[in-house]
């Protein structure tokens, strides 16, 4: 690896001194400053600020349950001297990392309050005293939430230790406080009528104003909200079927009592108090955090998805709502078959209706030809019609379901559809071993002149109703023969315990997917370095395993001219003198969340859509599926229409700078700026004319 230059702002950011890697948890961490960035951007809607607010929120949650939690397992397990003060540097960096971005995260919301007042939005904190806001607030309090709370007394220090992962408790004195349920909402909100104003009230601020009024108490008191290490992991090795489910549910409760990796506090506290938490509860000082503002903000989410259509679709309050279109081959249930026969077919989500895909499943449910249907499942909505349609196509049909039940946070949902699904007669497995199922794919065969002929469906994103009209994903069904025999390799395999390999065209993980991508990249490599046209554009969601960086760094070196696209953490630094010259690394965070991974060799001619990063986790602990772009209508799409719509985004798209900075593209010197979301939708309001789709 080439050493780095004198570059003043990198040090702070790299995985180790002299390495030109960037650490993944800091550069994740400079993600969530851009997602609070939209918070801040006078360009966003309303609604959307507040959710991006509540989002980078609820992600700094995760980032301490999974993240911190990881690493600081990692110096605890680690006896090597050297690289124990290598990762204790590494924490040190994060935690100075999280101190600055709660400040930021504390002016937003002062700045966010301010303007949203203007509009008649009103987060109240600190309401006076008998003003109608604080009346309000009695009022919810009184309903909804006192008779919830129950009080106790003789508090001890270790009491904390028995608190669930992010709950809370009101602390006046050792003799009087009081654990508040998990199960009570976050926020709470009313519409007043004769204004049509908006008040948002906060759990923790209703508690602080309004539970002393209720008690021989003159003190206001303070809150705790306790993280925990939330990461857990679980081998599925039972040779019974039966029990797996019971095994992931017996180890959920780790996650509530795992140990403490963050303590916050808003409101008083008597002066020793956070020391004697930090020295019985073995905590860092600095994993205790005072919040100035909330600890409830990640509640805000739910109160953008239910505030009444009449006020959310107000202009300056949201987007208009995006108007997706069923793309004209799916509209017909009965000649769904019949196109793929001729064509492979291409979703391009949220643009594309999901109800495009739910059409193919229902006509494949009820057409008498079909004979066996199978899917996987690694998140999906408990009321999805999909699981509805299948449930009652077990009846006439064989329907097998590959589950994943270790869906991070999705668990519950996930053993209790497995027992719905089991009942209706459907054939469940499950990921075995430590590897999670993660690839997204559907297989209908279907009886035609005798023969079995087999409808597949690839994905980059879950079959789930919700997120698919929130995330950005690319779905191709095709007809081909040797896809389908892959396919049925795959769920045969999988039924069986055994990791699939040996496909004609898909490329899978853990066996094959990260060899292939590291082949692809050297054959761009080679090409470059004799004198040949070589790019390579590249889409994930993360990109941090260091020997694809490797190999990126040396097709730089070779000429390769190389767009990476990286939502989130982003370990490659581009634009290094003799090193990443040739490399460009832009990031998207916009009304939608960017889910599609895309991995497109111009010398090669290869093209393949994913379900996985560019991350180890993804290359050697999951299950994933790699398919190729083989029609040459969607071929020409993706590379002449869709990539470069992302590459020239000039109004969301930020930039990596060779320091390891983030900073907003410069607006084109002639030419209307571009805004890549919007361009899909207005290019999928017409039906794609224009372009190969058409």
């Amino acid at each position: 690896m080439i050493p780095l230059e004198h570059l003043p702002t990198l040090p702070s950011l790299l995985l180790q001194p002299q390495i030109p890697l960037i650490h993944r948890d800091l550069s994740w961490l400079q993600f969530n400053e851009r997602v609070l960035a939209e918070a801040r951007s006078r360009n966003n809607p309303l609604l959307d600020r507040i959710k991006f607010l509540s989002i980078s929120a609820s992600n700094l949650d995760e980032f301490f349950m999974i993240r911190l939690a990881s690493l600081q397992r990692s110096i605890a397990a680690t006896k090597n001297d050297d690289a124990k003060v290598h990762l204790q540097r590494i924490q040190d960096m994060i935690l100075k990392s999280l101190e600055r971005f709660g400040r930021k995260q504390s002016r937003t919301f002062k700045a966010l309050k301010s303007e949203l007042q203007r509009s008649k939005i009103f987060l109240h904190t600190k309401c006076t005293k008998d003003s109608n806001e604080f009346n309000i607030g009695r009022k919810i309090f009184e309903e909804k939430i006192l008779p919830q709370i129950q009080t106790k007394n003789n508090f001890q220090f270790q009491h904390i230790n028995d608190i669930r992962n992010l709950q809370m408790i009101v602390f006046f004195d050792k003799d009087l406080w009081f654990e508040i349920p998990k199960n009570l909402s976050p926020v709470y909100w009313q519409v007043q009528e004769k204004d049509n104003s908006i008040h948002i009230f906060f759990l923790d601020d209703l508690l602080i104003s309004h539970l002393d009024n209720m008690l021989p108490v003159k003190e206001k008191p303070g809150i705790l909200r306790v993280t925990r290490d939330s990461d857990f992991s679980l081998d599925l090795t039972e040779e019974d079927t039966e029990s797996i489910p019971d095994l992931v549910r017996n180890s959920l409760g780790g996650r509530e009592k795992g140990r403490l990796v963050r303590l916050q506090y808003i409101g008083s506290f008597p002066i020793d108090f956070m020391d004697q938490c930090s020295l019985i509860l073995k905590l860092d000082k600095r994993q205790i955090f005072k919040t100035p503002q909330s600890l409830c903000l990640q509640g805000l989410f739910s109160f953008v998805n239910e505030i009444p259509s009449n006020i959310s679709t107000k202009k300056s309050f949201s987007n208009p709502t995006l108007e997706t279109m069923i793309p004209f081959p799916f509209r017909d249930k009965n000649q769904i078959f019949s196109e793929l026969q001729s064509r492979d077919l291409l979703l391009h989500l949220p643009y594309d209706s999901y109800e495009a895909f739910v059409n193919w499943m229902q006509a494949a449910c009820t057409d008498p030809q079909v004979i066996t249907i199978e899917q996987t499942i690694y998140r999906t909505d408990s009321l999805s019609t999909i699981m509805t349609a299948l449930k009652a196509a077990a009846k006439h049909k064989k329907i097998r379901v590959i589950l994943e039940l270790r869906a991070r946070f999705d668990e519950w949902n996930n053993l209790q559809l497995a027992e719905d699904l089991s009942k209706s007669g459907i054939e469940v497995a499950f990921g075995f071993g430590s590897l999670k199922l993660h690839a997204k794919l559907t297989l209908v065969t279907r009886k035609e002149n005798g023969k079995d002929i087999h409808y597949t469906h690839l994905s980059t994103g879950n079959y789930h109703s919700k997120t698919a009209r929130q995330y950005t994903d690319i779905a191709i069904l095709t007809a081909d023969k040797e896809i389908g025999m892959d396919a049925r390799h795959f769920f045969d395999s999988v039924f069986k315990e055994k990791i699939p390999d040996s496909f004609h065209k898909l490329v899978t993980a853990p066996t094959k997917l990260h060899q292939k991508i590291r082949s692809l990249i050297k054959a761009e490599t080679q090409a470059a370095a004799a004198g040949q046209k070589a790019r390579i554009i590249a889409k994930v969601n993360a990109l941090v395993d260091e020997k694809i960086i490797e190999d990126l760094y040396l097709a730089s070196q070779a000429g390769v001219h190389i767009d990476l696209i990286v939502r989130g953490a982003c370990s490659l630094i581009p634009g290094i003198k003799g090193l990443s010259d040739n490399i460009r690394v832009v990031s998207i965070v916009d009304r939608f969340l960017e889910h599609s991974r895309i991995y497109y060799f111009e010398h090669s001619q290869a093209m393949y859509l994913s379900s996985a990063d560019w991350m180890p986790r993804n290359f050697f602990s999951r299950l994933e599926i790699a398919f190729p772009v083989l029609d040459e209508r969607l071929y020409q799409y993706i590379s002449q229409v869709l990539l470069p719509a992302y590459l020239h985004d000039t109004i969301k798209a930020r930039k990596l700078t060779p320091r390891g900075l983030w900073v907003k593209r410069s607006k084109p010197k002639s030419g209307a700026p571009i805004r890549a979301q919007v361009f899909f939708e207005n290019l999928a309001k017409k039906e794609y004319q224009g372009t190969s789709l058409t």
